[in-house]
């Protein structure tokens, strides 16, 4: 063997061995991108763990006070019919079946613990029997028992719209103006006099009835027609696709004024994400698998964005499901989601809702919001952000309290970025100048080094509170998220 051979080998060997050198930053705190206009937030899903009486109630709700985030969304979902469903069942020439006795702790433990913030309510199940199905649609007597094939049927047996309309405007009805006069002329009162921020018109019609975009426009103007008369205060949320890439033609159609009736209003548009692995990928995978999709999606959401600014420019945008889903994970036992979910894909999934947060702020949408306060066995345990035993919050809870803590609407987004695609970088400067912010992502599993633009910063991680650095270097561990403040004058 030749000394160079033996040369190039101990310098192969050498490189192998050396550490990396750290991520540089390139900051220009002088060039601002845009305005924060964005709201981080999360959704909550009505589901029997948030029942009064239920092991975690108290602390969720606990959580979900202290946390103090603006326009949390709450969504009473189609699998608890009898947590969501004010009917039941269709009124007869002699009697209705108005109820609210299961769906009334839910909404008031909620608007008391998001008092003070404006909320975004959506009663998404419409009752089923307003449907055309060939035989009535049954669901269980017990409340906490998820059944997946209630929503049933596109054709509706009113086809006018009025009579969905006319229970929406009911349900909101009792809420807004302390009850309601049902379809046999009664009075029924509930003494709620709440205030409803938005109202976001169903859940993902691509998934839920399949309705397609011209019967959903048409469900959305008779619900948004009726409710707007019993709460004129109110704003709307309309879309609410779960596959937003799968289907541009929807956004081309809603958000064209021509397809609607006169005075409809366009608040708001909101569509979903959810990063998901397939069933043969190892943990090791999924931290590229994540940041695959959502690079994907942000450039779905750049295509959304134009179709919106070319025919509604008015309306803002609400991305109120974002997170991850483990494949499976809906049929699993209580065994077996402590089993399939470690530790890691907590936090792996916490820093993609930061990554997310990053860069639809980047590009000027109006809410973000993780999906969901709590998942538990048989409904969705991978998108939970407490534990669906104790109610403690998770990495997923953390990074948001850090996000919302951190960052307000105002701060300038400024032009930034990172030597390394492993890291992601974004720096704010505080709306009234006061001081300059680092939002920081280690996408990897493993430590990365970062310089700092200087030494001394402050630096908070999901699952660290403030503390100084005196070094001009930070060491991220796997799947971190660190705020890094420094002061303005510096």
């Amino acid at each position: 063997m030749s000394t160079r051979t033996l040369v190039l080998i101990a310098g192969t060997i050498a490189a192998a061995v050396a550490p990396p050198k750290p991520v540089t930053l390139k900051i220009d705190w002088n060039k601002t991108m845009i305005v924060s206009r964005t709201t981080p937030t999360l959704q909550v899903v009505v589901n029997p763990p948030l029942r009064r009486g239920s092991a975690i109630h108290d602390r969720a709700f606990e959580e979900l006070h202290a946390l103090g985030a603006d326009y949390v969304r709450f969504v009473p979902w189609m699998p608890y019919p009898r947590l969501g469903v004010a009917e039941l069942e269709p009124p007869t020439p002699t009697k209705t079946f108005w109820d609210f006795s299961l769906i009334d702790p839910l909404m008031d433990d909620f608007l008391r613990a998001t008092d003070g913030h404006p909320v975004a309510i959506n009663f998404s199940t419409i009752p089923q029997w307003m449907f055309v199905t060939p035989q009535p649609v049954k669901y269980p007597d017990d409340p906490n028992a998820p059944v997946w094939d209630y929503s049933q049927g596109i054709e509706m047996r009113d086809p006018s719209g009025k009579e969905l309309g006319d229970y929406y405007a009911r349900l909101v009805s009792w809420y807004t103006r302390g009850g309601f006069t049902d379809e046999l002329g009664q009075r029924h009162d509930s003494g709620h006099h709440y205030r409803i921020d938005y109202w976001e018109v169903l859940n993902e019609p691509d998934l839920e009835h399949v309705v397609g975009m011209e019967r959903y426009t048409a469900q959305y103007d008779a619900i948004v027609g009726a409710v707007h008369r019993v709460a004129p205060e109110a704003k709307f949320v309309g879309v609410s696709l779960a596959y937003p890439g799968g289907n541009p033609n929807f956004f081309e159609y809603f958000l064209n004024p021509k397809n609607h009736k006169p005075g409809i209003p366009l608040d708001m548009i909101s569509y979903h994400f959810y990063a998901v692995p397939t069933a043969d990928q190892t943990p090791d995978a999924w931290q590229f698998t994540f940041w695959d999709q959502a690079d994907r999606f942000l450039g779905t959401v750049q295509y959304i964005e134009a179709i919106r600014k070319r025919l509604s420019p008015s309306t803002g945008t609400m991305i109120n499901e974002v997170g991850s889903i483990l494949p499976g994970d809906n049929g699993w036992t209580e065994e077996q989601a402590r089993q399939m979910i470690p530790a890691s894909y907590w936090e792996l999934s916490g820093a993609l809702y930061a990554f997310l947060f990053g860069g639809l702020s980047a590009m000027g949408i109006d809410v973000v919001g993780e999906s969901q306060l709590v998942g538990y066995p048989t409904q969705f345990p991978s998108v939970s952000m407490l534990d669906w035993k104790t109610g403690a919050p998770n990495a997923r809870f953390r990074v948001l309290q850090l996000l919302r803590n951190s960052f307000q609407r105002g701060d300038r987004l400024v032009d930034s970025g990172a030597s390394d695609e492993a890291i992601y970088a974004q720096a704010f400067v505080a709306a009234d100048g006061s001081m300059r912010k680092l939002l920081l992502v280690n996408k990897r599993a493993r430590p990365i080094d970062v310089t700092l633009p200087e030494a001394g910063a402050i630096v908070r991680t999901a699952l660290q509170p403030p503390h100084a650095i005196a070094a001009q270097t930070l060491t991220l561990d796997g799947f971190d998220v660190a705020v890094v403040t420094l002061p303005a004058g510096r």
